[in-house]
């Protein structure tokens, strides 16, 4: 069985989407292992460029840790599908892999080391989301794509 890992910058508070990833989080198991691993995000001391590339720079070395498989970042800038060519993109990939992690990063996003090693940019949209938010979106296009894969009526 595939094994997918989310790596995210920050933790969940808010219950309504707590119970979101909990859904999704039981749906994809039917068709992978599932592992989210939560990083603390490093805020960086102000708002100046330096102390955010410090705090990205902190965070990397954080998932750097966690980075293992295919790898792909959500990045603003990367490359923009829809469900059913991140489904083709998913089975693609677990021919070759058997682990595919995905990461989100902060509210300020991911240090250019984290994004050099990512096998894939994707963006979901050329709109901001917070990043929790993020997290279920992210999973929800997961189940999506597993259901499309498995000819599941979901996908609509």
């Amino acid at each position: 069985m595939i094994k997918i890992n989310v790596v995210a910058i920050g933790d969940i508070k808010e219950k309504y989407l707590l119970d979101a990833i909990k859904e999704y989080s039981k749906r994809i198991t039917r068709f992978a292992n599932l592992n989210i691993i939560e990083i603390k995000e490093n805020n960086p001391a102000s708002n100046s460029e330096k102390d955010i590339k410090s705090a990205l720079k902190k965070d990397a070395i954080e998932i750097e840790k966690h980075l293992s498989g295919f790898i792909i970042v959500l990045d603003i800038l990367g490359k923009q599908i829809d469900s059913i060519e991140l489904s083709k993109t998913i089975e693609k990939i677990t021919q070759t892999n058997s682990t595919i992690t995905f990461v989100i990063g902060a509210s300020n996003g991911l240090s250019d080391e984290i994004k050099y090693r990512a096998n894939l940019k994707l963006s979901f949209s050329l709109m901001t989301f917070p990043h929790q938010l993020m997290r279920v979106i992210l999973l929800e296009q997961i189940y999506r794509a597993f259901t499309i894969l498995n000819n599941i009526a979901y996908h609509k």
